[in-house]
């Protein structure tokens, strides 16, 4: 059973949109490079797991995608870790414990790194956001309603379809408010508060980047330490996943992929107005922190998701609940948004599909926990642009690809990356 259908993938994925402007594809561009091309495969592979490889390569190849990178659990046991590289370049292949931006894929740990909090009782999922972080409610007296529960269900009354994405506004809001580029998280907050609301909060899901945003600073306020930092200490280090950081929009840390693109777009980190490639300063990352801004290998995010299995010192039982339980409103199609998680019931409501989807310029990626104890993550260095083919069919592949497994692994490679 696929976790989401092709047809709502990229609805429920959050994409976060290139902006006014932005330059077309070059026509070609991308078959010319493919000719010269060549595979490069790292880490091992299982023979009864071979049709992961090939699902993976034939995604890639025909997307012309340089980087990929896939980890599966079973059971709680990782028994595939690979780095695909599909590239003229043969210097530095793609390795298992590569770094990727993994963009919305952030919203599960910050919603972890929430549920933390609950569950010791330093906050609560009914407290209000703008008396939190001292908001105005001058321009819309609905955001006191603005729970936290209701930021982590994407309920808080922002809606893209309606107002453009703060987070992709930086000149906009700098203009706004007579303040230079880059602007920073406050200035997107007093933007945001001094503008009506697009519906009454608890009424439309309606993804909002900019509702995770507040859920970052709320840890922040709450906690007395900077964003990253409780994230680390709370969700990651107990599961001992060490390489998780945030990202940085024009600099790579040791290890990262390079991200591709065929649009550009100016600046936002200063007034220059400079033209540069999109991933590399068109956006800033380091504002995306709590909604989009981690780098991560697909294998510790396979080990994140298996806090949602139980039986860790991070979350306990009743919080994982929390975090599936049914929204106020927003169930479409038999699935929902649940507390930082897409949330599909199976079986009867026996079991149930959870995942997240990560987009941005030069990067897409897909977390998934199946019903029956697999688990799998997938990244890549580019997303989908023009006329090129989907990228949501990685999701369906994926699915047949495990389906077909006759007889799975014994063995566990945790031990050798953690």
């Amino acid at each position: 059973m696929t976790a989401v259908s092709r047809r709502d993938f990229g609805r429920v994925a959050g994409l976060a949109g290139l902006g006014v402007g932005a330059a077309a594809l070059p026509a070609g561009r991308a078959s010319a490079r493919a000719a010269a091309r060549s595979w490069q495969a790292t880490g091992p592979l299982p023979a009864a797991l071979a049709g992961f490889d090939s699902t993976m390569k034939g995604f890639m190849q025909a997307r012309d995608i340089p980087a990929g990178q896939l980890a599966v659990v079973k059971d709680g046991r990782l028994v595939l870790a690979r780095g695909y590289t599909w590239s003229a370049d043969t210097a530095s292949p793609t390795q298992p414990t590569s770094l990727f931006r993994i963009a919305s894929i952030s919203k599960p740990l910050t919603a972890t790194a929430v549920l933390r909090l609950v569950q010791d009782g330093r906050l609560k999922l009914t407290d209000r956001a703008a008396s939190l972080l001292g908001l105005s409610t001058a321009a819309d007296s609905r955001l006191a309603d603005v729970t936290v529960l209701r930021l982590l269900q994407h309920l808080g009354g922002w809606d893209g379809s309606v107002s453009p994405d703060p987070m992709f506004q930086d000149a906009t809001i700098a203009k706004a408010l007579g303040v230079p580029l880059p602007v920073s998280q406050a200035a997107i907050m007093k933007y945001v508060s001094d503008r009506r609301l697009d519906h009454a909060p608890g009424t439309k899901y309606a993804y909002s980047n900019y509702g995770f945003l507040l859920l970052g600073r709320i840890i922040e306020k709450v906690t007395g330490q900077s964003y990253g930092s409780y994230v680390q200490q709370a969700v990651l280090t107990p599961r001992a996943i060490k390489r998780l950081k945030l990202g940085h929009s024009r600099t790579s840390e040791s290890g990262e992929v390079r991200y591709y693109s065929g649009y550009t777009g100016p600046t936002v980190f200063d007034n220059s107005g400079t033209t540069v490639a999109y991933p590399y300063g068109a956006f800033n990352l380091e504002n995306m922190d709590s909604h989009g801004g981690w780098l991560a290998t697909a294998l510790d995010l396979t080990r994140f998701a298996g806090i949602y299995d139980g039986g860790t010192t991070v979350l306990n039982s009743a919080s994982i609940q929390r975090a599936f339980a049914e929204p106020e409103t927003g169930i479409s199609d038999g699935y929902y948004y649940g507390c930082g998680w897409q949330v599909r019931p199976v079986g009867g409501g026996t079991g149930m599909n959870t995942w997240h989807t990560g987009s941005l310029a030069g990067t897409f990626t897909l977390l998934v926990r199946r019903y029956d104890g697999l688990a799998w993550a997938a990244l890549f260095d580019q997303r989908q642009e023009g006329d090129a083919p989907g990228y949501g069919d990685i999701d369906p592949a994926l699915h047949d690809a495990a389906d077909a497994v006759k007889t799975w692994p014994t063995g566990d490679l945790s031990s050798r990356y953690f």
